[in-house]
């Protein structure tokens, strides 16, 4: 009852008072989510009917993350405004919260720049999710696809189920290899040594023979000669591949293949040799076997 009578005469709804500001701030936190929520749900059910990908996942993604933002700052805003203790606070220290506001955005410089580099990457759409791409990392060059892009920073998965993150700033700011295109397709190029004293049309058509019945190989390019060296001869078999994975097991393949292959019909592979020549000084500088021999005496 004393409740009731509270809220009828005022007292839990003055926002002047304390408990109207606690009830004020539970009402607005509570409409806040719920409006994220619903904005959530509206991006699940847009992109769950988007059969024909119309839309770039990855901008909606970031845009909405963006709005729930939004929404909470907008929501906090509010309430400092219907709030006259805050209100008036806010009128009175202007100039403080300008050189607050001023401080924390030299504190916070680094994490601005990932939200704008964030909005550049957006914009400008260098890649998009399920992208291939080589970074560089504190580990070296990195390979992933790109799982998501929020306010500050890019996710990728690499082959191994790692997970690298990296700053948008420095997505925005380094060289960055898509290996994602509309044409996957890469050249796969396996170089093989053949020994001079091999035949070496034969040894062309054995490897011609095996990349056609191979089914990662889509296209053979051509087998010519390519280099000459101390050993042998290169051959370098060109071959079009459905992708670089297909191409390095096109590779591994083809090798092994070509080995077997080879020694079945007597064809040699080119092994680096050192040929080694000992001199014995003796046969140069010949001394007699008697030292007396030819020394007259007196």
């Amino acid at each position: 009852m004393q409740i009731l009578d509270q809220i009828k005469t005022g007292g839990l709804a003055d926002p002047s008072t304390l408990q109207g500001a606690f009830l004020f701030a539970v009402v607005f936190t509570f409409l806040a989510w719920f409006v994220g929520r619903i904005l959530r749900m509206a991006v699940q059910r847009m992109l769950a009917h988007d059969k024909h990908e119309h839309l770039d996942l990855m901008a909606v993604k970031f845009l909405a993350k963006l709005t729930r933002y939004a929404v909470y700052v907008f929501a906090f805003a509010a309430y400092a405004h219907f709030v006259p203790a805050l209100s008036g606070l806010g009128t009175a220290s202007l100039t403080s919260i300008g050189m607050i506001s001023l401080i924390v955005g030299f504190a916070a410089q680094n994490t601005l720049g990932n939200l704008i580099a964030g909005i550049s990457l957006l914009l400008y759409r260098p890649f998009k999710l399920g992208d291939r791409l080589q970074v560089i990392a504190p580990t070296g060059l990195e390979t992933g696809t790109v799982e998501s892009l929020t306010l500050g920073y890019t996710l990728l998965k690499t082959d191994d189920n790692r997970r690298v993150v990296v700053p948008n700033s420095i997505m925005a700011s380094q060289t960055n290899i898509n290996l994602t295109a509309n044409d996957p397709r890469v050249i796969c190029s396996v170089l093989i040594g053949v020994s001079y004293d091999s035949d070496i049309d034969k040894a062309r058509a054995i490897l011609l023979d095996l990349a056609g019945k191979h089914p990662k190989a889509k296209q053979v390019c051509g087998c010519p000669l390519t280099q000459l060296n101390n050993s042998g001869v290169v051959l370098s078999l060109d071959v079009w591949c459905a992708d670089a994975l297909n191409a390095i097991t096109f590779r591994c393949d083809l090798l092994e293949q070509a080995t077997k292959r080879f020694a079945v019909e007597g064809i040699r592979i080119s092994i680096p040799q050192t040929m080694v020549v000992l001199k014995d000084e003796r046969h140069f500088n010949r001394l007699p076997e008697n030292p007396s021999a030819g020394v007259k005496t007196p």
